[in-house]
């Protein structure tokens, strides 16, 4: 087999692959395309080591999960082997190890992305692991790569057969990314497998970018990550963030005041505001919901036109009350139900704007 010291002598992970022919890559090179995640001193994150820091401990924890993190790529080897150094491995008793330490594969197709397996994670792996995902063939394909979602990537190579091709992938039909903002649920918790967010399936249905701001427990509306939000570059901003603030106070003082933060810096951005994801609401979360709401309708009677509202209790229409492992974090199902009907939304202001 390839050796994995020609292309990084300091990667000490030892391969056990059956593969005579495989030749890894560092995704940091060319041909390769990362979208959603960025490398920085010797990390992949999801915003910059600086801004996390002053944002809060609890981000700063978690922007280096690389959830919405995806590697793309063209290909005609008959299959796609994986080599990755981890960390902080994610294990937890609500969310398969396959989303929350697992890569997803998927393969262009005549409609889409279409799934092409998963790079599954052994149980008792703590700093990495090695795949392989046949394809039977050596059909000219593009691959698309989706990093874990509550697991910190040090590095990844991807191994192809040495005889065959690797080009850069086309770009996302819509390059500008959307930015979605959020609690667990916008991380991805609890997907049973990276593919399977509600973002990933968005960005499939309308082959476009997007980064994943969610930060389990600790999104809360600060300040410095509006300032952050505001300075990218995006076609649609998405934000809930219900479940993380601590009290309906703390929502009622943060909640207009982000939206506010950032409609200044873009007033012409189409911004999404999304309630907790829930078909039925406690008396406690309607108060909550009634403080979201009033974000909305301030907006709107202050005449701005690209602000939009979908409750929880729509998102979840399609799963109602089995979208959930908790009755809090959506499953597959829940996801799905989340994609469909945000999508459309999406679909729409995006149309509109061509």
């Amino acid at each position: 087999m390839g050796n994995i010291a020609t292309v990084d002598k300091n990667f000490a992970v030892k391969s056990s692959l059956q593969k005579e022919d495989v030749k890894f890559y560092n995704v940091l090179q060319c041909p390769f395309r990362l979208y959603g995640i960025f490398y920085e001193n010797g990390r992949f994150r999801r915003l910059p080591e600086k801004i996390a820091k002053e944002v809060s401990e609890g981000v700063f924890s978690l922007h280096t999960n690389t959830a919405g993190g995806r590697v793309r790529f063209q290909t005609n080897s008959p299959y796609v082997a994986i080599l990755t150094k981890m960390e902080a491995v994610g294990k937890m008793p609500h969310i398969t190890l396959t989303g929350s330490a697992g890569f997803d594969l998927y393969v262009g197709g005549k409609c889409g992305e279409e799934y092409g397996g998963t790079f599954i994670p052994p149980y008792d792996m703590e700093h990495g692991f090695e795949g392989v995902i046949e394809f039977g063939s050596k059909t000219k394909r593009t691959v698309t790569i989706y990093f874990p979602l509550y697991s910190n990537v040090k590095e990844l190579y991807v191994g192809i057969s040495e005889q065959a091709f690797l080009k850069e992938a086309a770009p996302y039909k819509k390059e500008k990314p959307i930015v979605y903002y959020g609690s667990s649920i916008t991380q991805g918790g609890c997907a049973s497998r990276p593919g399977n967010t509600y973002q990933s399936m968005i960005a499939r249905r309308l082959d476009c970018d997007y980064i994943n701001l969610g930060f389990s427990g600790n999104a809360k509306g600060e300040k410095k990550m509006a300032d952050y939000i505001k300075s990218l570059d995006m076609s649609v901003f998405v934000y809930d963030y219900d479940h993380n603030a601590p009290t309906a106070r703390h929502l009622y003082y943060t909640h207009e005041h982000m939206f506010c933060e950032i409609r200044r810096e873009k007033p012409k951005l189409p911004v999404v505001i999304l309630s907790r994801p829930k078909f039925f609401l406690e008396d406690y979360e309607k108060e909550r919901l009634q403080i979201i709401q009033k974000t909305y309708k301030h907006a709107i009677s202050n005449g701005d036109r690209n602000v939009y509202f979908i409750p929880g209790n729509k998102l979840m229409r399609l799963a109602k009350y089995d979208g959930t492992v908790d009755n809090t974090h959506p499953n597959d199902l829940g996801f799905a139900s989340m994609a469909q009907v945000l999508g459309d939304l999406l679909e729409n202001i995006m149309e509109a704007e061509i």
